[in-house]
């Protein structure tokens, strides 16, 4: 079931950009990642900073705390259970779900004003 994606993206605002990470790809799942993309944009979609970080344990909970910590806006994802999707959503996170690809990909999208639900990188 393919599920509405909170309110449609906007960098009128500085944006807070997360993607959970498998190597150089979107983490299938989001409760079994370790790596971390974080990166701010300005309005003018300039990036402000960018970091990576990797999390000494997959932890659903820990992910959701770190993201609310850090202030996030956006998080790209594939996989991820109802319960947290609800959560983060109920919290003005914008879910961009089950997306498949390279996470530079998916970022460039995000910032074109692409990036919707259940993307998928095609080869080219």
């Amino acid at each position: 079931m393919k599920r509405k994606s909170s309110n449609p993206s906007s960098i009128a605002k500085p944006q807070k950009i997360m993607v959970v990470l498998h190597e150089d790809d979107v983490a299938p799942r989001f409760d079994l990642a370790l790596g971390l993309f974080i990166a701010e944009f300005a309005p003018d979609g300039s990036k402000i900073m960018e970091k990576t970080l990797v999390l000494p344990h997959p932890s659903a909970e820990d992910l959701c705390r770190l993201i609310l910590t850090e202030k996030i806006t956006v998080l790209i994802c594939g996989g991820i259970e109802q319960e947290y999707f609800d959560y983060l959503t109920w919290k003005e996170v914008r879910v961009i779900d089950s997306v498949i690809g390279d996470y530079q990909w998916a970022v460039r999208r995000w910032l074109e004003n692409h990036l919707q639900p259940g993307d998928i990188q095609r080869p080219a």
